[in-house]
């Protein structure tokens, strides 16, 4: 076991017991190109927010017009369903209150992101692969 889990035993991982990484990506509803480079800054700043509450981290964060993609460092007792669901409702509420205008020209009927969404679970060498990825997104300017 020493050897697949090297730190786990001895104690070297400074307390740390888990290791779960979980890629997330949420769409705008009817995939609608929402965002603006200002939305996502604001969104990431919402979501990492939300993740903090959850005793979790937001490791990586980007997106394009009408999606973002997340890379978190949750605790395993944080059911993964209830995560997902406070950072959508939060930044949905937080976006359409914030940014009102600029989201009814796009989106109406009080909905924001699909009812859908991704979730891929991640770790070890993998993760700098998936950071990458979330890195290379064509984030919109200005």
């Amino acid at each position: 076991m020493r050897d697949v889990f090297p730190g786990f035993l001895d104690g070297s991982l400074g307390g740390l017991d888990h290791n779960l990484h979980v890629h997330l990506v949420f769409v705008t509803k009817y995939r609608r190109k929402a965002f603006t480079d200002a939305m996502l800054t604001r969104t990431e700043e919402i979501m990492r927010d939300v993740c903090t509450d959850f005793e979790a981290e937001l490791k990586q964060f980007n997106g394009e017009q009408d999606h973002v993609h997340l890379l978190v460092h949750y605790p395993p007792k944080v059911q993964l369903s209830k995560l997902v669901n406070s950072l959508k409702g939060v930044s949905s509420r937080r976006l359409r209150q914030e940014y009102d205008s600029h989201v009814r020209r796009y989106l109406w009927g009080g909905h924001f992101w699909s009812g859908s969404y991704f979730a891929g679970s991640c770790g070890g060498a993998p993760l700098t692969v998936v950071k990458q990825y979330i890195e290379n997104q064509q984030r919109p300017t200005g």
